[in-house]
């Protein structure tokens, strides 16, 4: 059941990331510029993050396997819908529906952990990132493979397919689940939003989240342009080629988690800050082009998908450690804000590359991560000089 729900994960996280490898190809069979095409990943995130806050939460309130499948069957019209679209703007208006309802990697986390015992919940939960994540980079390879061979319109049809069958698997395969919550719809929207006004744990990791993963999603958006423009005028199916190479950063997340485990979430924030700090570096060298450019962004791109996904595992340790009862409400505040700066991120990455190119993009990679690493080392230093402050405050009666 689990590998089933790993899969759910892959193809609904996939509808979200294919379209990136494919937005050149939208822009020619479209006649739009490659900056127009791109607002079609842009609307696609955006749904997606408010998916997350809208319906992620009626998890507690109608039984998973209902919810997940007519979400599913929505996912699947909305992408038929997409693949006959006559033009960018309903293009972009269907795009934004499948982002909306393509939210079972959110749902599949909770409805896991009440199938397994406590002491696999881990082992379940890392199976379900591993699903999400092969579904983000496997996405864009087959997605850039077949928009090249049939057009841009395959992929969408393709994954209608994809999400279809899925839906039919579980409509058939999941157990029947009493919801564990009554609470009305408004009630459920406002537990997130209250969650982040008490909990400055739960706002540490969403703006820690939100700021890599905005830099992320600017690389991963515009990364196609570069490839297919003048510097290397190579196809789409490149772009997806890159992201199978970083397939290979999936073996980290575990590695990350263990890591966490044994040091706690800070530490390995720091180093997934400053990892991914160098991949802006390294992929800045991808501005030259030819087979030296290649290997940097190989490079640069390694550095940041590790980077973004070893910091996402440190940043949920952190805010599951609060409170047991609300974790998926929780997940629902903390995956929203991720989501919020990954489409944000991917529309100042389109700005970016329109401006100042290739190393506009990764220097916008670099303020966004340096933002996140300032707070950090603000608050460790803070809570360095609380702790050493300590013994001073108390002398000091004694020296008066």
């Amino acid at each position: 059941m689990v590998l089933l729900l790993a899969l759910a994960c892959g193809v609904a996280v996939g509808n979200v990331y294919f379209p990136q490898a494919v937005g050149p190809l939208v822009a020619s069979g479209l006649g739009v510029s490659p900056g127009a095409a791109a607002t079609v990943v842009t609307a696609t995130q955006f749904g997606y993050a408010a998916g997350i806050f809208l319906l992620v939460p009626l998890g507690d309130r109608i039984p998973y396997r209902r919810l997940m499948v007519t979400l599913l069957t929505a996912t699947g019209a909305g992408l038929l819908a997409a693949s006959a679209a006559p033009g960018l703007v309903p293009l972009a208006g269907a795009s934004a529906l499948v982002g909306v309802t393509t939210v079972a990697a959110p749902l599949a986390g909770p409805l896991a952990a009440s199938l397994v015992p406590a002491e696999r919940r881990g082992a379940a939960g890392g199976l379900l990132l591993s699903g999400s994540l092969a579904g983000m980079l496997l996405s864009r390879t087959a997605g850039g493979a077949l928009g090249d061979a049939l057009g841009w319109r395959a992929p969408y049809v393709l994954a209608a397919v994809l999400s279809l069958t899925v839906a039919g698997c579980l409509a058939r395969a999941l157990p029947a689940t009493a919801p564990p919550s009554s609470a009305p719809w408004p009630v459920l929207l406002a537990e997130p939003l209250r969650l982040l006004r008490t909990e400055p744990e739960l706002r540490r990791s969403c703006l820690y989240q939100a700021l890599v993963f905005a830099g992320f999603s600017a690389v991963w958006t515009t990364v196609a342009l570069l490839l297919t423009g003048p510097v290397y005028g190579l196809s789409a199916r490149a772009a997806g080629l890159l992201a199978l190479v970083n397939a290979v950063t999936m073996l980290c997340t575990p590695v990350a988690g263990r890591l966490v485990d044994r040091r706690g979430p800070d530490p390995v924030n720091l180093v997934c800050f400053l990892i991914v700090l160098a991949s802006s570096a390294a992929l800045a060298c991808g501005a030259r082009g030819g087979a030296a450019g290649l290997a940097a962004l190989v490079a640069g791109t390694l550095l940041l998908d590790v980077g973004m996904q070893s910091g996402m595992v440190a940043n949920q340790v952190r805010f599951y450690a609060l409170r047991a009862e609300v974790r998926s409400r929780l997940t629902t505040a903390y995956m929203t804000c991720a989501y919020l700066g990954g489409s944000a991120g991917s529309w100042l990455g389109t700005r970016a590359y329109a401006g100042s190119g290739w190393p506009g993009v990764c220097a916008l990679t670099a303020v966004l991560t340096g933002a996140a690493l300032v707070r950090h080392l603000a608050l460790r230093r803070g809570h360095g000089r609380a702790v050493s402050g300590t013994g001073p405050r108390r002398r000091t009666p004694s020296r008066r």
